[in-house]
């Protein structure tokens, strides 16, 4: 039984010696359980499991090891445990894993959560449960839209950045005619929206858009199609990620798009992705990134941590964010002295924070979209790699301000 209630969390804040800013030890803590349970829900089997997956459930464990650390025996509590589970990208068994994780298994923050109607879906288990929710890996601007919810933060990523820096950018290097081609879902629904928005923006238009079933390995009616548009496009748009971004940019130079007149914009791009396609079928393409482990010395430290458990793999900005999120989080808790969601909300709304991978962070309270820099970033040709994983120039940092659109009237926290 929770031990704290909402008054009493209330009372807390106000008072200096009750947890409101302070390191607490774990002899007063006020947890449910007396622990902590955070829960890892994403793709492990599908098309998204490479950027996210398993690895993210290492960079959470990374990130309780490095909180003990931190706060040894002041440490609110030393039992902290993860949870698990694979959504397969499917909403339905998205909804029913995150109530299992609440309701079964204690678990007191879900994190991660790629697929956007996943993500939505998750969303309204965590309002109806009053549990925290951060989520990673969904891109979706319903989130701090008409889908808000007081228990969820979005914290790496959305439609709206990418298609601010990415969609932006590439109208305004002179790719002003348009085909996009997006997954037929929320994320990719979002994604064609908010990228129409940017190329009208900086003057250009969207000659066609056509939906993409999910996921999807065949893409060569799109790709036969681009061409013969008229106007014919300066770019081709593909708002794919993960398994399907991967097909369709192999089928993209089979067919010789380029050859023909055709370029390529990647709205959503992971380190992974070029791994799996090689820098020199991606050479030049510009996308925005959320975080980049090459950046500077501070992310490179963390990434040599992160390989050393995750068989030499680098991270992508899932894996960090995940980190950053399960830390933040567990400060907020410490902070507060409780596990009682609206002390830990209070926590949050408004901080200001900079960790390696919130670089000028806030937890916006209007929205709870979780700000940050981003980067423009442009894929290196192979021989201009010279280390595994070291495949993105950051071409500029876009300010946390600039990245990220003002908070949605449809938001009602």
């Amino acid at each position: 039984m929770k031990k704290t209630l909402a008054a009493g969390a209330a009372l807390c804040v106000a008072l200096s010696g009750c947890g409101g800013g302070g390191p607490r030890g774990g002899g007063d803590s006020k947890l449910t359980g007396d622990k902590l349970v955070l829960g890892v829900l994403n793709d492990q089997s599908g098309v998204y499991a490479q950027l996210s997956g398993k690895n993210s459930v290492v960079a959470v464990n990374m990130a309780i090891e490095d909180f003990k650390a931190k706060y040894g025996d002041k440490a609110i509590t030393k039992n902290i445990s993860v949870e698990t589970a694979d959504h397969q990208n499917k909403p339905d068994v998205a909804n029913t894993r995150a109530a299992e994780m609440y309701d079964r298994l204690g678990v007191d923050a879900i994190l991660d959560v790629p697929t956007s109607s996943a993500a939505l879906k998750v969303a309204d288990v965590a309002k109806a449960q009053k549990k925290l929710y951060f989520n990673i890996s969904g891109a979706t601007t319903d989130l701090t839209g008409k889908s808000c919810n007081k228990y969820t933060f979005h914290y790496a990523y959305d439609t709206a950045m990418l298609a601010n820096g990415t969609g932006t950018a590439a109208t305004q290097a002179g790719a002003k005619n348009w085909y996009i081609v997006y997954p037929d879902y929320a994320f990719g629904q979002d994604m064609e929206k908010s990228f129409k928005a940017a190329i009208a923006k900086g003057g250009g238009s969207v000659v066609a858009s056509d939906p993409t079933p999910f996921p999807n390995d065949n893409f060569s009616t799109f790709l036969l199609k681009a061409p013969t548009l008229n106007p014919k496009p300066d770019v081709l748009g593909t708002m794919q990620a993960g398994a399907d971004l991967v097909n369709l940019v192999k089928q993209y130079n089979e067919f010789k798009l380029r050859d023909k007149g055709v370029g390529l914009a990647v709205g959503l791009m992971f380190l992974t992705d070029i791994h799996s396609l090689t820098p020199d079928a991606l050479a030049g393409t510009t996308f925005t990134d959320a975080w980049y482990w090459n950046f500077d010395a501070e992310n490179r430290a963390w990434a040599d941590k992160f390989a050393a458990k995750a068989g030499g793999q680098r991270p992508t900005f899932a894996h960090a964010a995940n980190y950053s999120a399960a830390l933040q989080y567990l400060e907020a808790v410490q902070a507060a002295g409780t596990d009682d969601a609206d002390a830990v909300v209070r926590q949050l709304e408004g901080k200001k924070v900079n960790d390696f991978f919130l670089r000028n962070g806030e937890f916006r309270a209007a929205d709870h979209r979780v700000l940050h820099d981003v980067y423009l970033a442009k894929v290196k040709p192979g021989s201009e790699v010279k280390e595994p994983w070291d495949y993105e120039q950051i071409v500029k940092t876009i300010p946390a301000q600039e990245a990220f659109r003002a908070p949605s009237a449809d938001c009602k926290l």
